[in-house]
């Protein structure tokens, strides 16, 4: 009976976490309350590179979707429900544009339907799906040159980062049909390839001053970080006035060849994720940034990926915990996070997640990291 409770109390502290790999897996990972992370289930499935998943937790439904194919070649996008255990069923599987990259949930005010949005960059598209998903659903509609799906804090609006053309792409929600209508662009200097970005809106607890929405995008080519003061504009679209560009590194300069990956927000603190700097050799960086009450950013640390070529990351609900998902190496490390700080802290879990991937080929080794919460 001892032993009984222990396991039950063990199996209770535990948190899941979902992993994609280029090997065609999902793996279910298993982290306690001993700071122990192992692998306890791996799913071929999701096509031949699994490549990003979305978890709608109000329904336990896990979205996969797949980097194979190029536009021309089609590749997939799969739904599965998540039990208490973390097994995996899978619900329905479509063919979808390939080379998938990124993908968000919109939708879902007033009780109406929900849709997902996926970035394809090898296939320059933006497709989107009616859920709950079937396996004879077909896209709802098409737009070109994404590599993230950002979705604003109405609700109303998403941005895609269009890396090729150097511009984010704003495209307003009908709320009623889920369409996506055309908003004029915010537009980057030539060269800067605008790859990840996120939104923060202030609220009057956080100071005396007017509430303020900012958006924050990294470019993987020019190596910046941006910020712009968000206005909603009379014509039903939105206004950007650029605030800050800065380099999130350390005196302000990459390392050859080094580029900034995601970005990512905890409380008031950004994080970038660095590939190729080698800053803890040989390991590559993640940066740390602080954000003020009136959207302003500034350097504040640099750490350890614990692993090369980070391609992902994520903070748990409560801020203590960040999980890193380093691509090249094909590791999950496991930091603490300091949440009145910001700080990234000592590795606390590190586990090897399938086969380590190639520098020289960005469809190898681990493609996506999320917490079940």
């Amino acid at each position: 009976m001892v032993r009984c409770l222990a396991l039950f109390i063990s199996l209770a502290a535990a948190t899941s976490l979902y992993a994609t790999h280029y090997d065609g897996n999902i793996y279910t990972l298993s982290f306690d309350s001993g700071n122990s992370l192992s692998i306890t289930s791996s799913l071929k499935t999701c096509g031949d590179a699994p490549s990003w998943l979305t978890f709608d937790s109000s329904t336990r439904t896990l979205y996969c979707s797949d980097h194979s194919g190029n536009g021309t070649i089609n590749g997939s996008l799969s739904s599965y429900f998540v039990n208490q255990e973390g097994k995996l069923t899978e619900l329905a599987k479509t063919v979808d544009v390939g080379s998938a990259v990124h993908s968000t949930i919109y939708g879902g005010k007033h009780g109406r339907e929900k849709y997902l949005a996926i970035a394809h960059y090898g296939g320059s598209a933006l497709s989107t799906f009616t859920l709950p998903l079937s396996s004879d659903k077909e896209a709802l509609q098409d737009a070109p040159h994404p590599h993230q799906v950002i979705l604003d804090p109405t609700g109303d609006f998403l941005l895609i980062p269009d890396l090729g053309a150097d511009q984010v792409r704003v495209y307003a929600i009908d709320q009623h049909s889920g369409h996506l209508n055309v908003c004029p662009s915010l537009n980057y200097t030539p060269g800067s390839g605008p790859r990840h970005g996120l939104f923060w809106k202030s609220n009057l607890s956080d100071s005396a001053q007017a509430p303020v929405t900012m958006l924050y995008t990294l470019s993987e080519l020019g190596g910046h970080l941006s910020a712009f003061v968000v206005s909603y504009l009379s014509s039903g679209c939105l206004g950007f006035g650029e605030t800050q560009s800065f380099v999130p590194y350390p005196g302000g300069q990459l390392p050859a060849g080094a580029t900034p990956a995601e970005l990512a927000i905890a409380g008031n603190y950004l994080y970038a994720s660095i590939r190729f700097d080698q800053g803890f050799p040989p390991n590559d960086s993640i940066a740390t940034l602080a954000r003020s009450s009136n959207g302003t950013v500034t350097f504040s640390q640099i750490t350890s990926s614990y692993g090369t070529i980070p391609r992902t990351f994520a903070a748990n609900k409560k801020g203590t915990l960040v999980a890193i998902g380093d691509q090249g190496s094909s590791n999950v490390a496991i930091v603490r996070r300091d949440s009145e700080s910001g700080n990234l802290g000592k590795l606390v879990a590190n586990l090897q997640v399938g086969q380590p991937g190639q520098a020289s080929n960005s469809s190898t080794g681990l493609s996506s990291i999320i917490w079940e919460e």
